[in-house]
């Protein structure tokens, strides 16, 4: 579910809900009761990890980031020191 950040436009609170999509918003403020909370726009950062259909089959060359796979040069073996 996403997290959507509210303020309150009596009082100033910020504050955040985990809601559904289809939830209507919250309106009543927690901190002075009125009903004056404004959703925020903004943007949840994500990464989608593992070799799923969104590694082998959306991104191309080496945007690839595949589960299992070595890192450049950080996963050195014992023989390589």
């Amino acid at each position: 579910m996403p997290i959507y950040e509210y303020e309150c436009k009596s009082c100033g609170h910020n504050m955040e809900a985990i809601q559904k999509i289809s939830d209507a918003p919250l309106t009543d403020c927690p901190e002075c009761g009125k009903a004056d909370l404004q959703k925020m726009i903004s943007a949840a950062g994500f990464r989608l990890k593992g070799g799923g259909w969104y590694e082998t089959d959306f991104k191309k060359g080496d945007k690839k980031n595949i589960a299992g796979s070595a890192d450049s040069g950080s996963n050195k073996s014992k023989s390589d020191t």
